[in-house]
């Protein structure tokens, strides 16, 4: 009997204690969002927005002569799913501009004679200029290249390859910017937009909660100082953060790890400052939705798993479907690291990279926006 009343007791005590705990879930929105949120965004991610071959990357042909041949080859080019042909140019430098710019990741090369060399059996070099400091995406294509361009031949009327004693053509092969293939020179400039973003996200998200957990905010309130200044006197100090931990970051790929830095470190350090600024903003918006800390951890979390994943950093960013593009090129974490790549590894200047630059501009504003009003409305 005694038994009896007690695993009655218990198990009614066990139920109160489970629909008490369910009633607390559900009033915790955020947090229950996050929960469901975060498995079917990673079920869309990684089965749809990944693909470790990419296919339509931007490509361009640089055309020394106009022949049946070369427009053969650039037909095949635009028929493969591989290569997306983004323009046709006849100068060098012109070619030089899409490789730094990162309009092209690709430039084939069609010299002069190149049809006449091939209908003789002379075997011409066929140049392939490949922006290599994304290794992953140029080792897929070029593996590609040389079967396609071969079945341009074989399908023109005057070239028979199954006959031929030797090649019709050779690829020569031109890894620009990472003529080794590796993967460090790759990893480690996004690494600095990466780190950047997920520690700035959590300072700042944790900013205006932790305010109001401790009930300092009514303190900050009741001094002579607006809401603009309190919010932008608690953004400083971590301006100030982010660009040591760059400059640390920056080092270490130097000394350590032997990525080079072939642009202006002034332009280096002010796209960062912006970068720096927009992820503040983001990360203060969070801590004024945001009721306690840990709902601003989570929501910091949610805004970085995206990131990761979609900006090119981890992913080829030419492999991801049109969806997850428009995505990725929302996120300032996109634009920062094709242009720290850019300025790293290719000595471009800011006037080349003119549209991630702008991009980025119009995302912190847009992010600097939200975050002053959604802070005044939330002192309000």
């Amino acid at each position: 009997m005694t038994t009896r009343r007690f695993e009655d007791g218990f198990l009614r005590r066990f139920w109160a204690m489970t629909i008490k705990e369910f009633i607390q879930m559900t009033r915790d929105r955020i947090t229950l969002a996050t929960m469901v949120m975060i498995p079917v965004m990673q079920l869309f991610l990684f089965g749809f927005a990944i693909n470790t071959t990419p296919h339509h990357l931007p490509t361009a042909v640089l055309m020394r002569e106009n022949s049946d041949l070369g427009r053969s080859i650039l037909a095949a080019l635009e028929n493969t799913d591989f290569f997306d042909i983004r323009g046709i140019v006849t100068r060098a430098e012109d070619m030089d501009r899409l490789l730094e710019s990162g309009r092209a990741l690709f430039v084939v090369e069609i010299p002069d004679g190149f049809e006449r060399a091939v209908r003789r059996g002379e075997s011409p070099a066929l140049l392939v200029a490949a922006d290599a400091t994304d290794p992953v995406a140029a080792s897929s294509a070029l593996g590609a290249l040389s079967g396609i361009i071969a079945s341009a031949l074989e399908h023109d009327r005057m070239i028979s390859i199954a006959e031929a004693s030797k090649p019709p053509f050779t690829i020569v092969q031109h890894r620009r910017y990472n003529p080794a293939g590796s993967s460090t020179l790759n990893i480690v400039p996004g690494l600095l937009g990466t780190i950047l973003t997920m520690t700035l996200l959590i300072f700042t998200a944790l900013s205006v909660t932790r305010e109001l957990e401790r009930g300092t905010m009514e303190n900050l309130l009741s001094m002579p100082i607006k809401p603009i200044e309190i919010m932008l006197g608690k953004i400083a100090p971590y301006v100030v953060i982010g660009l040591v931990q760059a400059i640390i970051i920056i080092a270490a790929g130097y000394f350590v790890f032997r990525v080079p830095i072939l642009g202006s470190p002034l332009a280096l350090a002010g796209v960062t400052a912006l970068f720096v600024v927009s992820n503040l903003s983001i990360g203060y918006t969070f801590s004024t939705i945001a009721t306690n800390q840990l709902q601003a951890v989570q929501m910091a979390m949610m805004f970085f798993l995206p990131n990761i994943l979609l900006s090119g950093f981890m992913f080829p960013f030419a492999g991801m479907p049109n969806w997850g593009q428009w995505i990725g090129e929302a996120l300032p974490l996109t634009h920062y690291i094709r242009v720290v790549r850019a300025i790293m590894l290719k000595g471009a200047s800011i006037d080349v990279l003119a549209y991630d630059t702008l991009a980025l501009v119009f995302l912190t504003m847009v992010a600097m926006t939200v975050a002053v009003r959604r802070f005044r409305r939330t002192l309000d």
